[in-house]
């Protein structure tokens, strides 16, 4: 369908893609969906997993909005992508997501500020800040800024609020990490 309206229009061909959840098995409450790995190779031109996301204000445990690794889950770009990929989809036809914003959270205890902290409710910006937005509320309350190896994302806090975020250093290792694995 696609190649023929490019022939009755005469112009170049559309592009089919699709975002989809980080990696091609879905398990939620005992329930399992499995995404057409096979399939989708064959008929998408690529396929965009939403490598962020990970966490949010809607759990109340701080953590990394992308995380490259996690050492204790499955809940990482390195454990999505390679799902993908095992699911059938050819690495030229993924492309890796990047978030430009990070996720926000009210610590439950100022005092207890690290990666899996207990939160109470959204933080600055409702539960998201851009990244402009991240460094001037950076700048603005002297927020320690840490950058967690482990998962290769930054957070940083101050005055009971806590942000996860990317910068330019983690991007720029999450697309060596893409270079790497040959993805589109």
């Amino acid at each position: 369908a696609v190649e023929f309206e490019s022939v009755i229009t005469a112009r170049p061909s559309l592009l089919l893609t699709s975002a989809v959840y980080y990696a091609a098995k879905i398990e939620n409450s005992g329930a399992v969906r499995v995404y057409p790995g096979r399939a989708m190779d064959k008929y998408l031109d690529w396929v965009n997993p939403m490598t962020y996301d990970y966490n949010g204000a809607w759990i109340n445990i701080t953590g990394p909005n992308a995380a490259l690794f996690d050492n204790v889950g499955k809940l990482s770009t390195v454990y999505g992508i390679q799902s993908w990929l095992a699911a059938g989809v050819s690495s030229r036809k993924l492309v890796l997501g990047l978030p430009l914003y990070g996720r926000t959270w009210t610590l439950e205890d100022p005092n207890v500020n690290g990666i899996g902290s207990r939160a109470v409710a959204a933080g600055p910006g409702s539960g998201s800040l851009g990244f402009d937005d991240v460094r001037l509320w950076n700048a603005e309350n002297k927020a320690t800024v840490v950058y967690d190896a482990e998962t290769v994302s930054y957070y940083s806090y101050a005055n009971g609020s806590w942000v996860g975020y990317d910068d330019p250093m983690s991007i720029a290792l999450k697309i060596q990490f893409a270079q790497s694995k040959g993805l589109g």
